[in-house]
């Protein structure tokens, strides 16, 4: 007995406590906002799959990073039968084609891309590891980095048609190739061959209703009770919350459920109209607080594994936030981004807390990595 509250006790001592608890006032703060246009209903489950998303991220801690991403096979026919079990009996919500979603007993589904997210993570950290840092920069290695961060938002595109999804892999590939120390004229090759290729994306890749989606935002009023009206009502609740909000639980179009999906994608609105400007800041300040703790925790990492997971964990939050934020505001298209640890999503959250998880763990082991480096010189 003595010796597992010792062992409680190192793992108190060496863990990143500050990233948790920054992470878990920001799912309570989100349960908060939830809770409004909703009720206990929501917030139970969001609550739930907080307790359970930490459980896990405590867990995936206690395993040494670099030993998971060894499972790299294993993600990868992962995400390929997820990406198949989608496209048989994946679903799309209400107002949306993107068949990402599977449902599950008990009224719940799951959004499988957000695991995909993960495994792209740790399939790529795997592959980063094992170039030499000498050779990261030859052309070869750049073009297979290339094929496998952009295999999965791929193959998410064609079997679900998930456009945020691809959006937020996107950005994660970028930071996780930025990190591997690849060169910058191969970012400005890659941002003008996007381009060139941009039409056809835009005529072949989407479909109608997303290229609507994209049409809409440079005159919402011009379908104010259809495609705009998501966002008219979200700008015009986050507006009449001015600087201290309308008070909590007495948003006129948040109890009224003027704005679709308040709890979900426009729960920023929540904050804004209830809780004013000071509440969206709130957010907007733990969000960053996680994010730049995440970059602190890859500085600290010894080796370009932890480095890559750190890299892919800011790149979905900071692509998640912007995003999201842009939506709220229609400076963006409406594509079912989710506001991290924020949005009411049972399978987001968790999937958020495992990476989380890892980042954690990369943490701990900074030591430990640092005294086998020693012991190697």
């Amino acid at each position: 007995m003595k010796k597992i509250w010792q062992n409680i006790a190192d793992y108190i001592r060496e863990t990143d406590k500050l990233l948790l608890l920054l992470c878990i006032i920001a799912s309570l703060y989100g349960a908060m906002l939830i809770y409004s246009p909703t009720g206990f209903k929501t917030v139970g489950v969001q609550l739930i799959s907080l307790l359970i998303g930490v459980s896990v991220a405590i867990i995936i801690s206690l395993f040494d990073y670099s030993k998971l991403t060894k499972f790299y096979p294993v993600y990868i026919v992962a995400t390929l039968a997820l990406l198949v079990i989608t496209y048989e009996i994946g679903y799309a919500p209400e107002g949306s084609d993107n068949r990402a979603w599977i449902r599950l007993p008990l009224d719940m589904s799951l959004q499988v891309s957000e695991l995909i997210k993960i495994f792209m993570i740790l399939t790529f950290a795997k592959h980063v590891s094992s170039i030499k840092p000498e050779n990261i920069n030859r052309f070869h290695n750049v073009v297979l980095l290339v094929l496998h961060g952009m295999a999965a938002p791929a193959l998410v595109m064609v079997f679900q048609r998930d456009l945020g999804t691809v959006s937020v892999m996107i950005v994660i590939f970028l930071a996780m190739l930025y990190m591997s120390g690849v060169k910058l004229r191969y970012f400005i090759i890659g941002f003008l061959g996007l381009v060139a290729v941009s039409p056809l994306v835009w005529f072949y890749g989407l479909s109608d209703f997303q290229r609507k989606r994209f049409a809409i935002i440079f005159d919402l009023e011009s379908d104010p009770l259809d495609l705009g009206y998501q966002q008219l009502q979200s700008i015009k609740a986050i507006g009449s919350g001015g600087v201290f909000g309308q008070g909590y639980l007495n948003g006129a179009k948040t109890q009224a459920n003027a704005v679709p999906k308040a709890h979900n994608d426009f729960i920023l609105t929540v904050a804004g109209e209830e809780l004013g400007l000071i509440g969206c800041l709130l957010v907007f300040a733990i969000l960053i607080a996680i994010i730049v703790r995440i970059l602190y925790v890859s500085t600290v990492s010894k080796d370009i594994t932890g480095k890559i997971i750190c890299a892919g964990a800011f790149g979905m939050l900071s692509a998640q936030l912007l995003i999201n934020t842009g939506m709220v505001l229609s400076v963006l298209p409406v594509i079912g981004v989710t506001l991290p640890f924020f949005s009411a999503g049972g399978s987001s959250l968790m999937c958020l807390y495992i990476s989380i998880g890892l980042v954690v763990s990369v943490y701990k082991n900074r030591h430990m990595r640092t005294m086998y480096l020693r012991d190697n010189i």
